[in-house]
């Protein structure tokens, strides 16, 4: 009998200890690539981490946006929280760096102001965190519903995985005022400032398709209803190389914002939500319940490689920034009309500037595992400067030269691509109940029903993403 007891005993540690190592071996499971990061790949991340280490701000805890000018977007911090999350799991930081970091960060983002006393600015200075406008002049010049959508979803990432910091990120997140952010229909709005008007507060439309969803999505991870900015439509699709292509059908020319079809918000769906809805708590990375962002996000992946087969051209299209005038470009898939149409934001046809992105390359290379995402790793791996991080680009037409600018959104987003291949889907649910959660149910109301002031009818929108 005792043989046979201890016989059980051996038997079922050993049958845990299989099942315990099998749950580890799945943990991230997903489509596209998985498991621990090559030497090469570890090589990668650490190059794109010398970015922050050169361009952090102590007096805030802040990071430059772009290679030491001292200013930076809610967009762009995002790049950063999501940097320091990837290099706390891949063990290139410490915890306790990791934990300082933050701690100064969201220390500064309780005393900085907002816009109007609303939402958190457009620009902040990096090193004083005062408002700036995009010449890092002190001035208050309006919010981004896109870049706050951002915020939300990395803030939603570090308080999901890291308790100890749960309380600062709602204490930041509970003094912004939502009402004039997302309307009843549960459409998204930025602000701006009509300055010929007596400088009044405009709030304008924002977001396209891709960007508009991720955004909507952002919100509702949130507990908020953003019904009308999550749907896909109005869309039609545009055939390039037999593939339909999705494109967001509002006009520009009424409108004054472009519709660029690019790859860097369908990267950051699946990467951070596995191209699932908002309202999604299931971390089941094999399957994507935002079916139609997921199809769109194939059919992007899919005429980017059908280009490169028929015309021989490396191809990763989204926007980019570049290091001379015009500084920023969208490299679009398509565009006003046309494929491969690389423009402006003024709508500036300019082709020159037509480049292999970095973070959309190595997007598409954590996402499908293919020959010719293979071929865009290597293409990319050594664009780097050993001190500045990686480069924003290489060109297509001006014999495969780099694009000589260096920005947190390039470097912060390669980290969180290679961190997916490592863990799956960025986003997860711990299921704690946090501050946030507390303080709507005291409110004794539905998730996001307290925001709404007043309905307001679309108007111009205020970003092209």
């Amino acid at each position: 009998m005792r043989i046979f007891i201890l016989t059980l005993v051996i038997f079922t540690l050993c049958t845990v200890a299989n099942v315990e190592a099998q749950v580890k071996s799945n943990y991230g499971r997903h489509p596209g690539r998985n498991g621990a990061l090559t030497e090469e790949e570890m090589q990668v991340a650490r190059r794109a981490w010398k970015y922050f280490e050169r361009n952090y701000q102590d007096t805030t805890g802040l990071v430059n946006a772009v290679d030491m000018y001292p200013s930076t977007t809610m967009w762009d911090i995002s790049a950063y929280m999501a940097a320091l999350v990837a290099v706390r799991e891949m063990g290139i930081i410490d915890v306790g760096t990791f934990n300082y970091r933050i701690e100064k960060m969201f220390k500064t983002f309780m005393r900085i102001s907002f816009f109007r006393d609303e939402l958190p600015n457009k620009c902040y200075n990096t090193i004083t965190g005062e408002k700036v406008n995009y010449g890092n002049e002190p001035m208050e010049i309006g919010f981004s519903a896109i870049d706050l959508a951002r915020f939300l979803v990395w803030s939603k990432i570090i308080k999901e995985r890291y308790p100890e910091h749960s309380d600062r990120i709602d204490d930041f997140i509970l003094r912004w005022k939502f009402h004039n952010v997302i309307d009843s229909t549960g459409m998204l709005f930025g602000a701006g400032i009509d300055d010929k008007n007596n400088n009044k507060t405009m709030y304008l439309q924002e977001g396209r398709l891709g960007y508009e969803e991720y955004s909507a999505k952002a919100f509702q991870l949130w507990g908020f209803q953003t019904d009308l900015a999550a749907k896909p439509e109005p869309y039609d699709t545009r055939t390039i190389y037999g593939i339909e292509i999705p494109y967001d059908t509002r006009d520009p020319r009424v409108l004054g914002a472009h519709n660029y079809v690019v790859s860097e918000s369908y990267v950051l769906d699946g990467i951070e939500m596995n191209w699932d809805k908002g309202t999604d708590r299931d971390s089941d990375d094999m399957h994507s319940t935002d079916k139609v962002i997921a199809d769109f996000a194939q059919r992007i992946y899919k005429v980017q490689e059908e280009r490169h087969k028929r015309t021989g051209i490396i191809t990763a299209r989204t926007e980019h920034q570049l290091d001379g005038d015009p500084y920023f470009v969208y490299d679009a898939i398509f565009t006003d009309g046309y494929p491969w149409n690389t423009i402006t934001e003024d709508g500036r046809y300019v082709p020159q500037f037509a480049a292999v992105a970095l973070k959309g390359a190595l997007g598409l290379w954590a996402l499908w595992e293919t020959k010719y995402t293979d071929l865009l790793f290597n293409y990319i791996k050594n664009a780097f400067d050993p001190e500045k991080g990686h480069y924003e680009g290489i060109f297509e037409r001006k014999g495969n030269d780099p694009i000589r600018a260096f920005t947190m959104n390039n470097n912060g987003i390669m980290l969180e691509t290679l961190l997916y291949k490592m863990q799956g889907k960025l986003v997860r649910f711990s299921g704690r109940d946090s501050k946030w959660d507390k303080t709507l149910r005291e409110r004794k109301e539905p998730p996001g029903s307290f925001i709404f002031e007043r309905q307001r009818k679309p108007a111009q929108t205020t970003s092209n993403r």
